[in-house]
């Protein structure tokens, strides 16, 4: 007699290849997702439903996916097919793709090759949270903010908790007081210092490590900016902790690795609320990230403030050196 599961045995039980941690994660991702799904539809009985909350927590759901994959290898499973909502403008047909192929080949999921002319790869649909300065634990956040993996002093040399409630920001910063560093800040799941000088394999992994080497007691990567994209909008942030979760995982931030699991669905990118009001992001979403060189920053809302910004540095130090000629051509 013809087994009507071919991926169960006689007596109904998954075989172990199947019934693996990592599969079980898997089914409870998507679980929860359709779980999400049917209460949105739910709720919404009589109206046609919205595709934006919904192909947002698909992209979500796949970025975690990918993350639990990225250090596994190939399976020879039937493709999974996953079928998002049309979209207003787009014919009645369904659309469909395969999500099977996106969790073998890391080096090709993260998109590592630099566009023409530039020297850092985009990462692409990494998962995002947010993040702020003066933050206390909570949740799937075990770890306070009033420190930082490079500044002891964190919330004091900000100036205060960087308060992310939208009712309490204007401009990108607190109401309360001015940051007195830049309210463009992120985290990476990357420390490059260790209890005395650096790690090992910083001088090797970290692309600009000897440019940027001032000692044994500087961070490389401290205020390193890097650019994050969401939909057609794109943010300057600086490098300011390490995190979510990890400071050791040099072979994603500057590698091919994807983000590896953690309890925020795979995050590998913090951002501040400065960074989320600019593009928009909802709690935890979906972005791009790459590191860039500061001349190819523009002037944006992201140059202004902080005794860390590389702009404001900059200016300060333009504007002692026209005092200073302009004191000379006066003698």
């Amino acid at each position: 007699m013809t087994n009507p599961n071919p991926h169960r045995d006689s007596a109904g039980i998954l075989p172990a290849h199947l019934n693996s941690p990592r599969l079980a994660r898997i089914r409870a991702i998507v679980n929860e997702a359709l779980k999400e799904t049917h209460v949105f539809l739910s709720r919404r009985p009589l109206q046609p439903m919205k595709p934006g909350k919904f192909t947002h927590t698909i992209a979500v759901i796949l970025s975690s996916i990918t993350s639990l994959f990225a250090h596994g290898t190939a399976s020879k499973a039937e493709p999974a097919k996953t079928k998002f909502s049309k979209k207003s403008q787009r014919s009645a047909e369904d659309r469909s793709f395969d999500v099977s192929s996106i969790a073998f080949t890391p080096g090709q999921l993260a998109g590592n090759r630099p566009e023409p002319g530039q020297r850092f790869p985009w990462k692409r649909d990494i998962v995002t949270t947010i993040f702020w300065i003066g933050e206390k634990p909570a949740g799937n956040n075990p770890v306070p903010n009033r420190t930082s993996s490079w500044d002891k002093e964190w919330t004091k040399n900000y100036g205060g908790m960087d308060d992310p409630d939208p009712a309490h920001r204007s401009n990108y910063i607190p109401m309360k007081f001015t940051p007195r560093l830049n309210p463009f800040y992120c985290a990476l799941p990357y420390n490059d210092k260790a209890r005395e000088g650096h790690r090992p394999e910083a001088p090797r992994v970290v692309p600009w490590f000897n440019e940027a080497y001032q000692g044994p007691a500087v961070s490389t990567c401290k205020g390193r900016w890097i650019a994050i994209r969401k939909g057609n909008r794109t943010v300057y942030a600086q490098w300011e902790d390490a995190g979510p979760f990890r400071t050791d995982h040099w072979q994603y931030v500057f590698g091919s690795e994807r983000p590896k699991p953690n309890l925020n669905k795979g995050a590998g990118l913090d951002v501040s609320p400065a960074v989320r009001d600019y593009l928009g992001l909802q709690p935890t979403d979906v972005t791009d990230w790459k590191f860039v060189d500061f001349s190819e920053v523009p002037r944006g809302p992201w140059s202004t403030l902080g005794e860390n910004n590389t702009f404001v540095i900059n200016d300060r130090k333009e504007g002692k050196a026209l005092v200073e000629t302009l004191g000379t051509i006066a003698r």
